[in-house]
């Protein structure tokens, strides 16, 4: 059916746009998006807009995904705390896959403890948290430092996009 399989990650208190613009974006060349969850069947967005997981993240092996967008929102506080969304991320990370996040999605990146020495960028709020677990901070609509891609929040979404399929049609 698709290209290749990639992750969206999602919890409660997700950014709407971030996670539906990717997803749709994803779909739309031809991958094969699945949204991976904490463990709970269907979460609500920041404004109360729901979607379904398809499986959690427990259940989701590193092997079957060419990579992962990790939204915004509150959600990234809630998926920080899942080991498995953590071993997830890990696993990608080191298997070079496509890691993709976005606005406060770098709190996730921190908690998996694969920021240190990379180059990145996330919503200013947690430029601190990415600086201190060890991350070079650019100001800068995306940044991409080998497989890890980062954006700021839903304006740069479209910059975002394109460097996730840019770098998905390199693995």
């Amino acid at each position: 059916m698709g290209k290749a399989k990639v992750a969206i990650l999602v919890e409660n208190d997700y950014q709407d746009q971030e996670v539906w613009v990717p997803l749709y974006r994803l779909r739309e060349e031809g991958y094969d998006t699945v949204v991976v969850g904490t463990g709970a069947a269907q979460y609500a967005s920041k404004y109360g807009y729901p979607i379904k997981a398809d499986l959690s993240a427990a259940q989701a092996g590193s092997e079957d995904f060419a990579g992962v967008v990790i939204p915004g929102g509150w959600a990234p506080d809630r998926l920080r705390q899942d080991p498995a969304v953590l071993k997830l991320v890990r696993d990608l990370m080191e298997k070079r896959r496509v890691v993709a996040a976005i606005c406060h999605a770098g709190w996730v990146l921190a908690s998996a403890d694969v920021v240190r020495g990379r180059r990145l960028t996330c919503y200013q709020a947690i430029r601190d948290d990415m600086v201190h677990a060890g991350a070079e901070y650019e100001d800068r609509e995306v940044v991409r430092d080998g497989n890890l891609i980062t954006s700021r929040k839903p304006d740069d979404l479209p910059a975002f996009c394109r460097e996730i399929v840019k770098a998905l049609r390199e693995v």
